[in-house]
């Protein structure tokens, strides 16, 4: 199965436990997190809507609710998105494993989760 995920939503992933922006959202971001869980998938990289995104009460058009949010959100992609190849088709189990690698500090992760409205329940976070 494949998989195409934002670069910060990677990190979203690793932290979800069931909160969201409406039940159709965190429907599928259950969903999906099951998915990149499984053996034989595997995700390609992106900074523009998703298939998280796809079920957000925000997404208007191809943006994340307005421009200034929007650009928020792809200043995070862009942080994660530094550290792999977008052209790249990666196995997600071991994308996880070097995601646990490569942001393992509340240092590496300051650019992308500090301002998010999520980081103060989110167990990714919350265990650096």
């Amino acid at each position: 199965m494949k998989l195409v995920l934002r670069g910060h939503h990677l990190l979203c992933l690793k932290g979800f436990q069931g909160y969201g922006y409406s039940e159709e959202f965190t429907k599928n971001m259950t969903e999906v997190n099951r998915k990149r869980k499984s053996e034989n998938t595997t995700i390609t990289l992106t900074n523009s809507p998703d298939d998280i995104c796809n079920a957000c009460p925000n997404l208007k058009g191809n943006l994340c609710e307005n421009q200034k949010q929007n650009d928020s959100i792809v200043h995070m992609d862009g942080e994660v998105l530094k550290k792999f190849d977008t052209e790249t088709e990666y196995d997600a189990i071991e994308l996880f494993d070097e995601i646990d690698s490569i942001f393992n500090s509340r240092e590496s992760v300051s650019g992308i989760c500090f301002n998010c409205m999520w980081h103060d329940k989110c167990l990714f976070y919350q265990n650096l």
